[in-house]
């Protein structure tokens, strides 16, 4: 049984429920616009079909969880990623070859390219990021490495790791604050913050009101739920294992070191008895 009042936007139904349905692409060109630049931002959006093949004759898929294309022709990926993937910056390069290549047009044609954005909503941080709490939102162009420099400005990468912002209601000064306070907070509420009020917000809390689904989004949400519920438990429980087979590690190595037991109590959290087992 449901007991949140709003739906969780980190499941997949949730997400496609407020950013992938034609009656609420707004919902998703605001989010976007709080992204992108002045100069970059959207009227409109088209939705496209999200699974795609490779000319190779492997013949490997990819597929988006959102696919759009802006007035301008420019091409959007819109991605949930909902637990840590060793590779999940090579994925986003290998998706954002997708969009670039169906560009290509036969007979003469001079290689003119539309933009390419990759957005990349994470529930997780980078093992290479964990060191700046403050930085979560990542934008990547290709630059010249000497001159500091945009090389190439046409293929854009987003990511934003949801797990470090940490702001309170209280603390919503900008569109984009409330925006990622949505996206971590939603199935935690059971009304709309006062901060909140703008209309955009108004429509996005009644479209993720699970109790105006039908029998069938119901079904579909619970599912979706469990299996997201699921996930992040199996996570939970490997960082949990890695971090007790680190303790072990650092205890093997101080009893080789001739350190007493009280000290490698205090340096690991092992007690004694997990300690004397080691030796």
């Amino acid at each position: 049984m449901i007991k949140e009042k709003y739906v969780n936007p980190f499941t997949d139904f949730g997400f496609k429920k407020l950013f992938g349905e034609e009656v609420n692409k707004d919902l998703l060109i605001d989010f976007l616009n709080n992204l992108l630049l002045d100069e970059q931002q959207i009227k409109d959006l088209t939705y496209l079909k999200n699974e795609h093949l490779s000319s190779s004759d492997t013949e490997r898929k990819a597929i988006f969880d959102l696919y759009c294309e802006n007035e301008r022709g420019e091409k959007f990926i819109v991605e949930l990623q909902k637990a840590k993937q060793n590779f999940f910056k090579d994925r986003s390069v290998y998706y954002s070859t997708f969009p670039i290549q169906e560009q290509a047009k036969q007979g003469n044609w001079n290689f003119e390219l539309k933009a390419v954005y990759t957005i990349g909503i994470l529930d997780f941080i980078f093992d290479d990021h964990k060191n700046e709490p403050e930085k979560l939102l990542h934008k990547i162009k290709l630059s010249d490495i000497e001159k500091h420099t945009v090389f190439y400005n046409k293929l854009t990468y987003i990511y934003l790791e949801m797990p470090k912002f940490i702001k309170t209601e209280n603390e919503l000064k900008t569109s984009f604050d409330k925006w990622l306070f949505v996206l971590k907070h939603l199935p935690d509420l059971q009304d709309r913050p006062k901060a909140l009020q703008e209309r955009i917000f108004e429509k996005l809390f009644k479209t993720a009101e699970i109790a105006k689904f039908s029998q069938k989004e119901r079904q579909e949400y619970e599912d979706s739920l469990k299996y997201y519920r699921d996930l992040v438990n199996t996570v939970d429980t490997a960082e949990q294992d890695g971090r007790i087979k680190e303790r072990i590690i650092i205890a093997k190595n101080l009893l080789k070191a001739g350190v007493d037991l009280k000290t490698i109590e205090k340096s690991t959290g092992l007690s004694k008895e997990e300690i004397e087992k080691l030796k």
